[in-house]
C-alpha cells in the first residue's frame, strides 16, 4: 500500500441541499485520489441522500443529531441557530473523541464556514480544519468588510467601493432584510463565517481563478492559503475524468425528469426559457401573476418549475391558456434541463449554486434575484461576466409583466443576445479547463491531496 492511500478526512457540511452538494463533489475528486471520506450530517438528510454513479459506496455517512427535534414552532431564528450550534458542537466532540482514537483517525475536517465554531472543536483534538464557502467570493468580500465595521448594512453612501471589487451600488449589496425580525441575526450568523479563519489552516472556496482571480488574490491578503476547487458540478459536465459521476448525490424533491426532457427533445435549438427560482423562494401571488403573462407575452417556448405550493397562485387556467407553448413541473434535474440544446436561457433567482451551472453549462440568464447573495450575484452576471440582463424591480421589490417580458426578448432575442451567448460559451471553456487535468482548480484539489497524504 502506497503512503497515504488509506487516509480519510471528515466532511461536515451544512444540513441544507446549496451547502451539501458543493462537499459531495468536493469529496469526490478527493475519494478519486485516494482519500477517504466521512461525511456528517444530520438524520433528515441522511434520509434524502441518494447517491448514483461515481463513488456512490466510497462516501462513509455518519449521522449526528442537530436538535431539530427540540425545536418549537414558536423559536426564533436565533434560538433555533443556538440550539443547533449547541447540540452539534457537543455530538462533534463526542464523535472526534471516538474516531480520534480509532485505528484511523481522520487527517483534516471540511467544514461549512458557516459553522465555524467546528474550528473551535477540532482545535481541541488538534485536529487540522478548513472551511468551505459555498457562495462567491465577491460576498465573502463584502461580508468580511460588514464583520470588521468597514461597510454598514444598509451603506451610508450610493456607491460602495471595495478592494477588487467593481464600483457597487446599494441594491448591488446582499439583501439580508428579507425577514425584518431576524435581519441582525442573519447579518450576525453570515459574518461569523471569518470569526476564526486565523486558525483554519486553509480556506476553500466553490468558485476558479478565471472567474473570480482578483478577489481570491485579496482574500490571500487574510493570512490564509485559499483553494478555489470549484465549479462543484458532477464531472460529466467538466471534465468528464470522474467516471459516471452525472448526479449531485442530494436531491429534496422527486425530479420529473422524463417528462421535462421528452418535452425538450421536441424543441428547435436554443429556443426554451428555463425558469427556476430555486428551494427556498416564495413568490407572492401578484408577483407569480406577472411572471406568467410575462413568458406568455414574450412567445418562447418554457420550462417552469413551480413547486406545488406555489402553483395555486397562478392566474386561472393559466397553462390551458398557452398551450404547446408552455410545460410547468414541481421539480426537475436542472444540470440535464440546462444541458439540453433546447434550452436558450435561464430565468433564475441567482443563487451561488444556479450561477455556477449556468456558467458552466454555457446558458445565457435572466437574472431575478430576491434575498442575500442573489442579489450580488446577479449584478457580477449582468455587469462583469456579461452573459444576461437583470430584472429591474420596483420599491416593492415587485417585477412588471412588460419588464420580466422585455428581459427575456433582450437576452433571446435581441441585439446583444449573441453577445451574451458569446461569451456564455467562454465561461463554459473556462470553467471545464478550471477542473480538467493541470487546470487551476484541479492543481488546488491535487496540492490538497497531497497535503493529506503527507500527514503523519
Amino acid at each position: 500500500m502506497e503512503k497515504g492511500e488509506d487516509r480519510h478526512i471528515i466532511a461536515f457540511p451544512f444540513p441544507s441541499q446549496g451547502h451539501i452538494n458543493p462537499q459531495l463533489q468536493f469529496s469526490k475528486r478527493l475519494i478519486a485520489n485516494g482519500i477517504k471520506v466521512t461525511l456528517l450530517t444530520t438524520l433528515h438528510v441522511s434520509r434524502n441522500l441518494k447517491f448514483q454513479g461515481a463513488y456512490a459506496d466510497s462516501v462513509r455517512i455518519r449521522v449526528i443529531s442537530d436538535g431539530s427535534e427540540d425545536r418549537q414552532d414558536t423559536d426564533t431564528m436565533r434560538q433555533t441557530l443556538d440550539r443547533f450550534r449547541e447540540k452539534m458542537s457537543k455530538n462533534l466532540e463526542n464523535y472526534l473523541r471516538e474516531v480520534m482514537d480509532s485505528s484511523n483517525p481522520p487527517r483534516f475536517i471540511l467544514y461549512d464556514s458557516t459553522m465555524p465554531w467546528v474550528l473551535e472543536v477540532a482545535k481541541e483534538f488538534g485536529l487540522p480544519r478548513a472551511p468551505v464557502y459555498t457562495q462567491s467570493c465577491a460576498l465573502n468580500s463584502i461580508n468580511y468588510h460588514v464583520l470588521h465595521g468597514h461597510l454598514k448594512l444598509p451603506p451610508d453612501s450610493p456607491t460602495i467601493s471595495l478592494p477588487s471589487m467593481p464600483l457597487l451600488c446599494t441594491n448591488d449589496l446582499p439583501a439580508y432584510d428579507y425577514d425584518p425580525a431576524s435581519t441582525e441575526t442573519i447579518i450576525e450568523f453570515l459574518t461569523s463565517q471569518y470569526s476564526n479563519i486565523q486558525d483554519a489552516d486553509l480556506l476553500f472556496c466553490n468558485t476558479f481563478h478565471k472567474l473570480e482571480g482578483e478577489i481570491i488574490k485579496w482574500m490571500e491578503s487574510w493570512g490564509r492559503p485559499v483553494k478555489a476547487i470549484g465549479p462543484t458540478l458532477p464531472s460529466a459536465y467538466l471534465d468528464k475524468r470522474l467516471e459516471d459521476d452525472k448526479y449531485y448525490g442530494l436531491s429534496l424533491f422527486d425530479p420529473n425528469k422524463d417528462e421535462c426532457l421528452k418535452w425538450l427533445d421536441n424543441k428547435p435549438p436554443g429556443s426554451v426559457l428555463y425558469v427556476s427560482y430555486g428551494s427556498l423562494v416564495v413568490l407572492g401571488e401578484e408577483q407569480l401573476k406577472n411572471m406568467a403573462l410575462g413568458f406568455k407575452e414574450s412567445g418562447k417556448f418554457f420550462l417552469w418549475v413551480v413547486r406545488e405550493t406555489e402553483s395555486q397562485k397562478l392566474p386561472p387556467n393559466f397553462m390551458e391558456s398557452v398551450g404547446e407553448k408552455g410545460l410547468m413541473v414541481s421539480w426537475c434535474s436542472q444540470l440535464q434541463v440546462l444541458a439540453h440544446p433546447a434550452v436558450g436561457c435561464f430565468l433564475t433567482h441567482c443563487g451561488w449554486n444556479s450561477t455556477l451551472e449556468a456558467l458552466s453549462l454555457g446558458v445565457p440568464v435572466v437574472a431575478f434575484p430576491q434575498w442575500a447573495d442573489q442579489v450580488t450575484n446577479a449584478k457580477f452576471l449582468e455587469d462583469v461576466w456579461k452573459v444576461g440582463k437583470r430584472v429591474k424591480v420596483n420599491e416593492e421589490r415587485l417585477a412588471s409583466e412588460e419588464e420580466i417580458r422585455s428581459c427575456i426578448c433582450e437576452v433571446m432575442e435581441g441585439e446583444r443576445a449573441n453577445e451574451f451567448k458569446s461569451n456564455s460559451m467562454e465561461w463554459m471553456k473556462w470553467a471545464k479547463e478550471a477542473m480538467d487535468e493541470g487546470g487551476s482548480s484541479d492543481k488546488d484539489i491535487m496540492e490538497f491531496v497531497a497535503m493529506i497524504k503527507q500527514a503523519s
